[in-house]
């Protein structure tokens, strides 16, 4: 699990945090009620914020990847699927497809795999 750095997390009624200041969700035992779910200790602060959204929310959104992220990660491995499918076409059906399909199996190949390396420069390993 990591904790991605510099994203606003809400706590709840207004209140937000940074995640990479985050340091401990502690679940409010008792009185905890509307308004009262964690305490959620702040880098560099001795008294805790009160949340009202419980810890498991709050670690979600802390370990949360940006929506961005997700779908990059999401497309290059639509990307790598389709790779390996190609990759199983016979070299006659290639043929056939390029030339009664007017459809390059191999272009597409080479610029899949190109972008495939884009992406893995704008947004390393998953």
């Amino acid at each position: 699990m990591e904790i991605r750095e510099g994203i606003l997390v809400p706590l709840g009624y207004g209140k937000y945090v940074r995640s990479d200041a985050v340091v401990a969700l502690v679940p409010i035992e008792e009185n905890r009620g509307p308004g009262r779910r964690t305490l959620v200790y702040i880098e560099g602060h001795t008294t805790p914020l009160v949340a009202s959204r419980s810890e498991e929310s709050i670690v979600r959104d802390l370990v949360q990847s940006p929506q961005d992220i997700t779908r990059a990660q999401q497309q290059r491995e639509v990307l790598r699927d389709l790779l390996e499918d190609l990759a199983g076409i016979e070299p006659v059906l290639r043929r056939i497809i390029r030339e009664q399909g007017h459809f390059d199996l191999d272009r597409a190949e080479r610029r899949i795999r190109e972008v495939l390396e884009e992406q893995e420069v704008l947004f390393p390993a998953d």
